[in-house]
């Protein structure tokens, strides 16, 4: 009886050694085939670009002015030109409160000339506000890595909006 169980049980165990080598096969193709698959779709080398850039002058005057009857003017300069191609300009104006004992609202825009829709976009902007009958009112929008034509808006509120004339920006 001994030899017939040995029998069974050495049949079993080789049973069983075969199916762990044909899991063992198995498994290893499956895992060598996906590796291969991985590897084709791995992101082809891209090719290697540099750039550079130099500093150029402005090519128009200093400060920008504009003077709209009754709606008052801004004058607007460049202020600090900074390493690469940032620069820091002072927008200067004088804002009268109709209402000299009551808040007035004020805000500044930075807009930049889009050659594509042949319009003005906003490109920064500054919200702000005092009590008093007039304030002298600046603002020091900076522009960086960005040429173009640029234009700085004041609008008070209840009043109409005063536009700088056109600077252009470049690097």
């Amino acid at each position: 009886m001994a030899t017939r169980s040995t029998a069974i049980l050495a049949t079993g165990s080789a049973s069983t050694a075969k199916l762990f080598v044909a899991a063992l096969a198995f498994t290893g193709a499956y895992v060598g085939f996906s590796a291969y698959d991985t590897a084709n779709s791995a992101p082809q080398p891209t090719q290697t670009v540099t750039l550079s850039a130099r500093a150029m002058p402005i090519t128009t005057p200093a400060t920008y002015e504009i003077a709209p009857a009754g709606a008052g003017r801004i004058s607007v300069g460049p202020q600090a030109t900074e390493a690469g191609c940032a620069k820091t300009y002072a927008a200067r104006s004088v804002v009268v409160n109709p209402v000299s004992g009551q808040t007035v609202l004020y805000s500044w825009k930075l807009a930049r000339w889009s050659p594509g829709t042949n319009t003005w976009d906003t490109y920064l902007v500054d919200y702000s506000g005092f009590a008093g009958a007039r304030k002298a009112v600046a603002w020091q929008p900076r522009i960086t890595g960005n040429p173009g034509w640029y234009r700085v808006e004041l609008t008070v509120e209840g009043a109409k909006t005063v536009k700088s004339q056109r600077f252009q920006v470049s690097c």
